[in-house]
């Protein structure tokens, strides 16, 4: 998921007009994903829980703070914008927070002390489950040695905001009208009476508008309890929450769910600590954010919280590839998902086009204002990366009536790369927003100024993008192998021929001889945007880039212009634009380290490519520690020398979907595994960093195959492997 203005995805290039300023600013809604997003808290204060398509906002307290960006979300609309306790007229001393699942979290705090002289004896916790709505325990616990009085009071409120406005800091406060039914509170909108919040609690309370309150005796050493449950109501139906009244949290959707998930997903193990915790906690992210289509029931990974708790294109692809070793699966659900919603027709708003793959869905109330409807198709990538996906599942092991199902829609997403994303016709796939609404820029680096020259110069519109063509090179290819796995060797012929000539093109045309990398882009006049980037290192990845181009590339890439000790820069710091506190212009980003990672080992043979892979994903891992095992959306570029360990970035996502499941495709890359099912083979070319000492995967489905994989440094041992299928040894060449 990517954002403008250095921190938000998707932020269109405003109209002159249209820029806001302190004195005047704009308040007309934006684009998808449109502006910075407004902090939620001071750093490190902001607890993010999430499950499916809904998250909650709040401070370390469990508070939600109203006007800010705090708040309980559900599909796409705030339904809590307050959410505050107060014990004794004060607000609770916070603790900790403890929760080891993305779903549910116990805030622990205190009555601050009566006076200087005697010590807090109630303890207070907030035991907190989301699930299409929020279920709170709170728990009084009287610690002292008589019993004690207290009054408790919950203060409540709805403005069922937009989650844009939300995130533009431009959602009025409060916005409910109230209503009371015994000890029930009812929140309505005053915009859309079909949304609505139902507030319900287990112990009788005195409900007034926007607070529910109790007197209550503790007794020495004992406690008292209620439940909260708050249901959100949606074009006037109520939504059937994720939990029951008084289940414990372990019986929940959520919980059931994530086990499922867990006894499904490929057990991987390493030996080296601080790993097998980062794939802990990648296992668990994932499985908070995946979402099923309520039609089909298929699965897909929503980009990530708390912005985008949606399906992505690019994002939701990108996932699913890194998955694959985890769960075929999901990867499979994502392209049946996003091939349900591929375009069919030509609409400027939504810049839809026949063919083109989704960007984003949003449901939130301002939807239908936001550039025609809520599908928004402004991505150049996402369609390319559609028919990777696709080859690739088919590699391992998808069902083939499954995948002759979605050909059609692969042969539509190559029909929009040459009629729709070759504006010209020059063979490359560009992209310019069809309105002054859409992204101004389209690739994964979609801030204003995420495409820039070495001087720092921004590059015009229409642009052509460096990786673009690489994962056009890899989709024609892929088209390739299906054709010919499906009965149709003369269209594998045409697309070989195609992503042949895509890679003498390429390398004529994006390589700079006096300079040693690839152009990020060739822009509206076919000049070379000639800053070094890590865009570049996809180049390695889909393998469109030549030997003789990629050693030079990996020499560049492991200077420390490019790597800052805990990941590979966006961006040099040689280039004019270079800000390591930027969001693509020299900050670090997981996902993008994890493929130039993978890039690099598909080029082992060249000098000096696996000691840098080994570097990066070291500062990967080092970085994942750092952050409690969980890498963020991305953090700021400095010297690992300067700042150790590094700096948050500070309206990052997480968890955030592909950061999440940047180290499954480290685990792969490092044991060079590509299998391929239909042709019955299992490459395995290994170059595991000294740390790890020992990886092994337990029951790794490939098609009818459940294979054991078990390797060191210097020996590989699989078991499993059906009698008729060959093992390769040793990575695979291109053209």
């Amino acid at each position: 998921m990517t954002r403008a203005d250095e921190s938000a995805p998707g932020r269109p290039e405003p109209a002159p007009e249209a820029i806001a300023t302190p004195a005047h600013p704009a308040v007309a809604p934006q684009a998808l994903n449109a502006g910075e997003p407004v902090l939620t808290g001071r750093d490190g204060e902001v607890i993010t829980l999430v499950e499916g398509t809904t998250f909650c906002l709040s401070d370390r307290s469990g508070d939600v703070t109203p006007g800010g960006a705090q708040g309980l979300f559900v599909r796409d609309a705030r339904v809590l914008s307050r959410w505050q306790l107060h014990l004794d007229g004060h607000p609770v001393q916070p603790l900790t927070v403890l929760g080891k699942e993305a779903f549910a979290a116990r805030f622990v705090g205190r009555r601050p002390p009566l006076t200087r002289q005697n010590d807090s004896t109630l303890l207070l916790v907030r035991e907190r489950l989301v699930g299409d709505g929020l279920r709170e325990t709170i728990t009084v616990e009287n610690l002292g040695a008589e019993a004690t009085a207290c009054a408790i009071t919950l203060f409540i409120d709805a403005d069922f905001a937009d989650l844009f406005a939300v995130k533009e800091g431009r959602a009025a406060n409060g916005g409910a009208e109230m209503a009371t039914d015994g000890s029930e509170l009812w929140l309505t909108s005053r915009q859309d009476v079909g949304r609505q919040l139902h507030v319900t609690t287990s112990v009788d309370a005195l409900a007034t508008p926007g607070a529910l309150s109790w007197r209550v005796v503790v007794p020495p050493r004992g406690q008292w309890s209620a439940e909260i449950v708050a249901e959100p109501v949606v074009a006037g139906q109520r939504i059937t929450p994720g939990f029951e009244r008084g289940e414990h949290i372990d019986s929940s959707e959520a919980a059931r769910k994530l086990r499922a998930w867990r006894q499904e997903s490929t057990p991987i193990e390493v030996d080296d600590p601080a790993t097998a915790k980062v794939l802990s906690r990648t296992e668990t992210d994932l499985g908070a954010l995946q979402i099923a289509d309520p039609r089909t029931g298929t699965p897909f990974v929503a980009a990530g919280a708390p912005w985008f708790m949606t399906l992505f294109g690019r994002d939701s692809l990108l996932t699913a590839w890194m998955t694959l070793p985890l769960d075929l699966g999901l990867a499979v659900g994502t392209l049946q998902n996003l091939a349900a919603t591929q375009g069919t027709k030509v609409e400027p708003t939504s810049e839809e086009e026949p063919g083109r793959i989704l960007h984003e869905l949003r449901l939130g109330p301002e939807s239908a204002q936001i550039l025609g409807g809520n599908h928004y198709y402004g991505t150049v990538d996402a369609t390319p990366l559609f028919v990777m996906l696709l080859g690739e599942v088919w590699r391992w092991g998808a069902d083939r009536g499954t995948v002759e199902r979605l050909l059609p829609a692969a042969d539509a997403a190559l029909s929009w790369m040459e009629e729709y994303g070759d504006r010209d016709g020059d063979g490359f796939i560009e992209y310019q927003r069809a309105t002054d609404q859409g992204l101004a820029n389209q690739g994964w680096k979609d801030s204003f100024d995420g495409i820039n020259a070495v001087d720092g110069g921004i590059g015009r519109t229409p642009l052509a993008l460096c990786e673009v063509q690489g994962y056009a090179y890899a989709a024609w290819r892929a088209r390739a192998e299906l054709a010919e796995s499906f009965g149709d060797p003369a269209a594998a012929e045409r697309c070989r021929k195609r992503a042949s000539r895509l890679r003498e093109d390429f390398a004529e045309r994006f390589w700079l001889p006096d300079r040693g990398w690839y152009a990020v882009a060739l822009d509206r006049d076919k000049r070379p945007v000639d800053a070094l980037t890590s865009n570049a290192a996809h180049a390695l990845w889909t393998g469109i880039a030549e030997d003789e181009h990629a050693q030079i590339l990996v020499d560049h890439l492991a200077t420390d212009d490019m790597f800052s000790g805990y990941g590979l820069r966006t961006l040099s710091k040689a280039m004019g634009a270079y800000n390591p506190m930027s969001y693509h212009n020299g900050s670090v980003w997981p996902h993008d380290t994890a493929i130039a990672v993978a890039g690099l080992l598909r080029y082992a043979h060249l000098r000096g490519a696996v000691p840098l892979a080994h570097r990066l994903l070291n500062g990967l891992i080092d970085a994942a520690s750092a952050f409690g095992d969980r890498l963020p959306e991305l953090f700021c570029g400095f010297d690992r020398e300067r700042f150790d360990p590094p700096v948050p970035y500070p309206t990052s996502c997480s968890p955030q979907a592909w950061a999440a499941a940047a180290p499954l495709l480290l685990v792969r890359s490092a044991l060079g595994l590509e299998p391929n099912v239909p042709k019955r083979t299992l490459r395995l070319a290994p170059h595991l960093p000294e740390r790890w000492s020992r990886v092994r995967l337990h029951e790794l489905s490939l098609g009818p195959a459940n294979v054991e994989i078990d390797a060191t440094s210097d020996r590989v041992a699989v078991a499993g492997l059906p009698e008729d299928w060959r093992r390769i040894d040793g990575a695979e060449g291109d053209e």
